[in-house]
């Protein structure tokens, strides 16, 4: 008779009660340890033998993985399958690069071309500056499409604008001539507050700069057209409601990156992206980096008790990486129920966080070293500079972020920091590092187009089988809208039933 699920948790738990030794060791008792747990896909190598992860758990996971039907999962998913049920939804943000059933594809194509056309025209007009406004996944995925690949662009300047906070708004119009400037806005359903707050103000100052076309100077990109062109946008693009936010950067929600860095560099977006997607259908789980990866993410922090998981970019160009992956990762799998809506007893998601290497080297990796917190760490980091400067920089950088993973693992004895400190047992006591702390690298071959949407579906991939491995739905976002619903209660002066600290702020902020 199969193993429950509840069966493998227990075994599991059973190997995360167990010694397995000190990482730097098991390469000496596992040859094989590199080869199995770092692979090649699509110009990035992915690496992950220094995580906490061994053949026994390995095991563990791939029973896990049959018992919560990974693989039948995948495959609903890529057919265009409900696999969202709390919404009664598919997920196809797949076929928008081509893959998946054919009449999916079909209609992902044709919204393609009408982006293509519609991109082209503008790039041809003489616009210098675009204002792109939208909120979470709607600015979040243009934006690190724009930081990534857009400096060297010969398209105009996209500035992404998503807080509410005015000053976002001042400051991106501040940089911006108003009669050479196109508005995008991106907003799924076209209600949401803060876009529309700020797409209506964006309007008003190019009214009052004088620009008589505003409708012309205006495009929507929306799962609800008819309401945005009754809103008043002159050129509307339409995406399906089965991709959601968070995955929205690969259909019209990028016609920034489009207009800033031509078609060409989109097809190659794409393409990097659906080269992830055939490894992570074809792939056999033990070679599959995806499924590897989301495995090692469940064992850490469902099973091994961290509850945080460090992502550190080592290029400038990808800063804003950490803060994509952090809407990606705890939006999709912070969640206290399965996907039946029962409540779940173990850890979900963990929280994400990170920065820039090596920035963060002198800020947070402190913590990393010689904290309390522990937590898996990776880095991300690119073989190939993006600037044209002194070797000497991306070489000090590389050496940075190949030598934190390192020490990571190795630590520092006392015996060793004891004669390092003279023998003061004090000061060897502060310069003892415990090493054995896990870490992952992925290395880019280059940053371009085509490896940053291998990357990025990646981590989507990931996502979505570390989901399936907890039973919890990924695709669904109930606990972004509670706080909604109170704020625009706060703005009608209604909120019933305030406790009495958010009474007194009301009086005090609001009046």
């Amino acid at each position: 008779m199969a193993e429950t699920i509840a069966e493998i948790e227990e075994r599991l738990d059973v190997l995360a009660r167990g010694s397995r030794g000190l990482l730097r060791t098991r390469f000496e008792t596992d040859p094989g340890r590199l080869a199995r747990y770092s692979h090649r896909v699509a110009g990035i190598r992915f690496d992950l033998s220094r995580l906490d992860i061994d053949p026994d758990v390995m095991a563990g996971f791939g029973a896990l993985a049959e018992a919560a039907d990974l693989a039948g999962w995948r495959e609903r998913l890529v057919a265009g399958d409900v696999v969202n049920p709390s919404e009664g939804r598919a997920a196809t943000h797949m076929a928008t690069r081509g893959t998946g059933p054919a009449p999916l594809v079909a209609e992902a194509e044709a919204r393609g071309e009408a982006m293509r056309t519609l991109a082209e025209t503008l790039r041809g007009e003489p616009i210098r500056h675009v204002l792109h406004v939208g909120i979470g996944g709607s600015a979040l995925g243009p934006a690190l499409l724009l930081d990534a690949l857009g400096r060297d662009a010969d398209g105009p300047e996209v500035l992404v604008v998503s807080n509410i906070d005015g000053e976002a708004l001042s400051r991106a119009m501040a940089g911006c001539d108003p009669a050479q400037t196109l508005l995008l806005v991106a907003s799924k359903t076209f209600t949401t507050a803060e876009t529309m707050t700020n797409a209506g103000s964006a309007l008003a100052w190019m009214k009052a700069a004088g620009v008589t076309d505003l409708a012309a100077r205006t495009v929507a990109v929306t799962a609800a057209p008819e309401r945005a062109r009754d809103w008043g946008a002159g050129h509307v693009l339409d995406f399906p409601d089965t991709v959601g936010g968070r995955y929205s950067l690969w259909t019209a929600v990028g016609l920034g990156f489009v207009l800033r860095a031509g078609w060409q560099a989109w097809a190659d977006l794409l393409e990097g992206a659906a080269a992830m997607d055939r490894h992570f259908l074809d792939a056999p789980f033990e070679a599959n980096m995806p499924v590897l990866a989301a495995m090692a993410d469940v064992w850490a922090h469902r099973f091994g008790g961290q509850a945080v998981r460090g992502v550190f970019a080592y290029d400038e160009r990808l800063r804003l990486l950490p803060m994509f992956l952090q809407q990606l990762e705890m939006e999709s799998n912070g969640k206290r129920v399965d996907r039946d809506g029962q409540p779940i007893t173990r850890p979900t998601a963990p929280v994400t966080w990170g920065g820039t290497g090596t920035d963060a080297q002198h800020a947070v990796f402190q913590l990393l070293h010689q904290g309390t917190v522990p937590g898996p760490v990776e880095f991300v980091a690119v073989r190939t500079p993006g600037h044209g400067l002194d070797g000497a920089h991306h070489r000090q950088l590389l050496a940075n972020c190949l030598a934190q993973g390192a020490a990571l693992m190795q630590g520092r004895d006392a015996a060793t920091a004891l004669s390092l400190a003279g023998g003061d047992a004090a000061l060897a006591g502060a310069r003892t590092f415990p090493g054995n702390r896990p870490s992952a690298t992925i290395l880019l071959d280059s940053l371009d187009p085509r490896t940053l949407g291998a990357l990025l579906a990646f981590y989507e991939h990931r996502t979505f089988a570390a989901a399936v491995l907890m039973g919890i739905n990924p695709f669904d976002q109930w606990g972004v809208e509670l706080g909604k619903e109170l704020a625009n209660a706060v703005l009608g002066g209604g909120l019933a039933g305030a406790d009495p600290s958010t009474a007194a702020l009301m009086r005090e902020a609001l009046g």
